[in-house]
């Protein structure tokens, strides 16, 4: 029997690292961001001890910082099943990177509000849109030492339209613009919504010095600083073409585009901005470079971005790069792509008036006017605080089309420009248009009446009477007129209402406007007219360049010896050509000398020779044919009926020569 074979001894199990070397391991990771393996080491802890919340949250947050959202997501959903511990926070700030904005502010309600999680939900607040609420939460934090917060907080005043204010905040915190390079940039922002450009110039120029030398301190490669001031590089360009320097920023963009840096959003925005500044040049080519940038959906008819700019664009730039491309969609005249994308648009910004406008313009393409005006009306009716611009698309395509009471009505519903002069012209004309001369004349009766009562500077009442008299008196409201051109006379003391006035007035009181008459200046130069010569006269006659009226007082016989004199025209001696004698000029030059040959009398062409037949074929045959053609010619010339020849046959046969005509008569 065998001995049995002794059992190897087992391998000795490896000594178990010291959970405080693995943190020691761990927070090395983390300080070197190497968070990759920071993960890693992180799971080493938690599979010694499964529930160490320090060892949980350095995973999170590790994961985060290696932009690996969903894993940290999953990470927090598992760890809250098991465990007992509040990832709110966190769960909030992943969604928030995921976009998801609602849910991440739903997570945010029941944590406590502490300077962490009120700047999340500040910076949630902006990008979904709503910049006062952002803007109030980032001043209830200027107590707290937050860093860099007061540039988050020029940024969003300036997105909240409120860069008025910027000033004023920065003194209150006690900062100057050019303490940092973003800084820098967000105040020239503010300024360019101020409209002033040159100074944001100037500013974003610091900007870029300033970030340049903060930047190399920190040992950044050259193209690492390109990219990170690529910002600054484009609003550089948008500056320029603010001021009107359009080649300068046509080659900024042009620049920035084909260096094609990493940063998605900057490159974005210029090509935006270059599409918008070619307008309706090289379509073709700007509706390339959007439709890179902006996808379909699939399962619905809505767009979006790419991912990387989904996520980094305001709502504003974004609507920009949308509106841009359905413009050059109208501008290429692709109706059926323009009519998708145009449908698409007031969902993805259901509070922005342009996608209607967009929609009825695609509609005015098509020749649907009526459709046009139907959609601005329901919009208008929908959201009445955003339907000034609207009613006044639907008044310019309902006044375009031929429809004078729609435009009459859309802009009778705009109440602060009701009584605007431009306004009351344009309702008057349209209502004459429409055949409703009463509806006009109440316009002018309202506008009257306002001006009259209205306590401002630039008071209306005398463009607005002058009008309405004028108007009232070609309708034939003769006493109408008179009664306004007499309140005018009084009041302002206007020389054209007292001509207005002596004109009306001699309609209906003939004394009334003698009496007006007498207030009118005499005309210079005229010292006497006889009014019973006059109307003898067949009337004045209108004469270009005729003297004026300070030369009235020429005698008769002065005008004639003027005149005399205007016909008389400076003599001037002939110049000859050089070396000729005008005593002997010789012979005349011929006068066709210049016209081409074939137009001259004398031309003569040259005749083609008929008798070359046309060979065809091969040669025996051309022989065969001659040989048939003479033969024949013996009966041709013998006739039996002079009638008996078609017109085709004469058409077809050759005429003979006229060498062997003159043979013939020979013989």
């Amino acid at each position: 029997m065998a001995p049995k074979s002794k059992p190897k001894p087992s391998a000795a199990p490896a000594p178990a690292i010291a959970i405080e070397d693995l943190f020691t391991t761990l927070n090395r990771h983390i300080q070197r961001s190497e968070y990759e393996q920071a993960v890693k080491v992180a799971d080493q802890v938690l599979s010694v001890a499964p529930g160490d919340e320090d060892a949980i949250r350095c995973k999170i947050v590790s994961q985060i910082k290696a932009d690996n959202i969903d894993d940290a997501l999953n990470t927090i959903v598992t760890f809250s099943k098991k465990y007992p511990l509040d990832f709110g926070f966190y769960k909030a700030y992943c969604l928030y990177r995921q976009n998801k904005l609602d849910e991440a502010l739903e997570s945010l309600k029941g944590l406590e509000k502490d300077p962490a999680t009120m700047l999340l939900e500040s910076q949630i607040l902006f990008r979904q849109g709503t910049m006062d609420a952002s803007v109030d939460i980032y001043q209830k934090l200027q107590k707290s030492k937050i860093e860099s917060l007061e540039i988050n907080l020029v940024a969003g005043l300036v997105s909240a339209g409120r860069a008025s204010e910027v000033q004023g905040v920065m003194d209150a915190m006690r900062v100057k613009a050019t303490s940092s390079f973003e800084l820098a940039y967000n105040t020239a922002c503010s300024l360019i919504e101020r409209n002033k450009f040159s100074d944001a110039e100037q500013l974003l120029l610091s900007a870029r010095r300033i970030g340049q030398e903060a930047l190399m301190d920190e040992n950044l490669a050259d193209d690492e600083i390109e990219i990170e001031l690529a910002p600054i590089a484009v609003q550089l360009a948008y500056v320029q073409q603010l001021l009107g320097n359009k080649q300068e920023a046509i080659a900024s963009y042009t620049d920035l585009i084909k260096r094609n840096l990493p940063d998605e959003s900057s490159n974005a925005v210029a090509i935006n901005n270059l599409i918008a500044l070619k307008g309706p040049k090289d379509i073709t080519d700007g509706l390339k470079k959007l439709d890179r940038l902006i996808q379909k959906n699939s399962g619905d008819k809505s767009f979006q971005l790419v991912p990387s700019l989904e996520l980094k664009l305001s709502p504003k730039q974004k609507e920009s790069i949308y509106i841009n491309r359905m413009l050059l969609l109208l501008h290429s005249n692709k109706i059926d792509q323009a009519r998708e994308f145009g449908d698409a648009l007031p969902q993805m910004f259901p509070h922005s008036v342009t996608p209607v406008l967009l929609q009825a313009a695609v509609f005015v393409r098509e020749n649907k006017a009526g459709k046009a005006e139907e959609l601005l009306g329901k919009h208008a009716e929908k959201f009445p605080e955003i339907s000034k611009i609207v009613l006044l698309a639907r008044a310019q395509i309902a006044a375009a089309a031929g429809h004078p009471q729609i435009a009459s009505e859309s802009l009778s519903k705009i109440p602060d420009i009701q009584h605007m002069p431009a306004t009351v012209a344009t309702l008057v004309s349209l209502k004459e248009r429409s055949g409703d001369i009463d509806g006009a004349n109440a316009l002018f009766d309202s506008a009257i009446t306002y001006w009259s009562n209205a306590m401002t500077e630039d008071n209306n009442l005398s463009v607005i009477m002058q009008e309405a008299a004028a108007f009232k008196l070609q309708h034939g409201q003769k006493e109408e007129a008179l009664k306004l051109f007499e309140k005018l006379v009084k009041s302002h003391n206007n020389i054209q209402a007292l001509v207005g006035l002596i004109q009306t007035a001699a309609y209906t009181d003939v004394e009334k406007a003698e009496t007006y008459e007498k207030k009118l200046k005499p005309l210079p130069g005229l010292t006497f007219v006889d009014v019973n010569t006059l109307e003898k006269t067949s009337g004045a006659k209108h004469v270009e360049n005729g003297p004026h009226l300070g030369t009235n007082n020429i005698e008769p016989n002065e005008t004639k010896v003027c005149k005399d004199k205007a016909k008389k025209k400076r003599k001037r001696k002939p110049r000859y050509p050089k070396g000729f004698d005008p005593a002997n000029p010789g012979p005349p030059p011929d006068p066709e000398r210049w016209l081409p040959k074939r137009e001259r009398s004398s031309y003569r062409p040259k005749r083609k020779d008929k008798r070359a037949a046309q060979i065809r074929g091969s040669q025996g045959a051309v022989a065969k044919e001659a040989s048939n053609s003479n033969s024949g010619n013996t009966k041709s010339n013998q006739p039996s009926n002079a009638k008996g020849s078609s017109s085709s046959e004469a058409a077809v046969q050759p005429k003979p020569s006229s060498k062997s005509s003159r043979k013939k008569s020979r013989k």
